[in-house]
């Protein structure tokens, strides 16, 4: 058994990437944006169990089961299966896979019920996925007892589809919700951001830049933030390595200008209050 990793009280998120491919391809897929290399060494289940298992959050902070989609991962229902029980596990997915193999192999306990959002959180992408296979996933999934709801990315494209998206899920009892497009589309950019002058930059700067999440890549490195682990750029750790320990500390680094705006922008904290950024940087 591994040394417990022992969170800050502040870190307000942790990441587990348990693969980087996807199932899908959008266009508007923020992960394309930035040199993102999907062919990456994968952790085995066991790895991963092992890895998640030694995680000590602050406050009950759930571990994200992401991607890319992370029910790609061969060992994708051992994961789910052997994590403690003791933790809030969320999962972020597309629900391509079949949900009533998922209702017969993890059981609804799996995910806690008293959050203030979803812990199976199902990303909707009108581009590449029907709306009606997709809500009947869900209500499968909801109906059999599982915290359950659909969001999608608010993106100037699919305006008509997210607003019938908006009143089926209604319609159905189901929780739907939109998140802020990031980036840029047709020369504008979107989000709403802490540093406004962090991402498409010309010109790069050195910054001291502390983080407050967790963030493991697919083949189990920790990165301080979402555009080293996207690019492989310094990681700061080995989820495996027994001797490993969180610094909460501020770091210098030379790509302030390229950050991905998932790292810059303004957005709810794990208690839902707006606000939150999740790295803290010094000029």
């Amino acid at each position: 058994m591994l040394n417990p990793v022992e969170l800050p009280q502040h870190y307000n998120y942790i990441g587990v990437f348990l693969s980087l491919a996807c199932n899908l391809s959008c266009s508007y897929c923020i992960n394309h944006t930035v040199g993102l290399d999907q062919k990456r060494r994968h952790l085995s289940g066991k790895e991963w169990v092992d890895a998640i298992n030694r995680i000590q959050p602050q406050d009950g902070t759930s571990i994200s089961l992401q991607g890319g989609e992370p029910s790609i991962h061969k060992d994708f229902y051992y994961i789910l299966q052997n994590i403690r029980t003791d933790l809030n596990i969320d999962l972020l997915t597309n629900i391509q896979f079949d949900p009533y193999e998922f209702i017969e192999r993890i059981p609804t306990s799996r995910f806690n019920h008293d959050l203030p959002y979803p812990s199976i959180r199902v990303s909707y992408h009108p581009e590449t996925m029907d709306l009606g296979e997709t809500v009947e996933k869900v209500l499968i999934l909801k109906k059999a007892g599982y915290p359950i709801g659909i969001f999608t990315v608010d993106h100037p494209i699919s305006k008509a589809q997210t607003e019938k998206a908006r009143i089926v899920c209604h319609d159905n009892g189901i929780i739907f919700k939109t998140k802020e497009l990031l980036g840029k589309y047709d020369g504008q950019l979107f989000g709403t951001y802490k540093y406004d002058d962090a991402i498409f930059a010309k010109e790069l700067k050195t910054v001291q830049c502390r983080t407050s999440e967790l963030l493991i890549s697919p083949e189990g490195n920790i990165f301080r933030c979402h555009h080293d682990l996207y690019n492989k750029k310094m990681p700061i750790g080995d989820i495996l390595d027994n001797d490993f320990k969180i610094e909460d500390i501020y770091r210098e680094c030379k790509y302030y200008g390229m950050c991905n705006p998932c790292d810059v922008k303004l957005k709810n904290n794990r208690h839902q209050e707006f606000g939150h950024c999740s790295v803290d940087i010094k000029f």
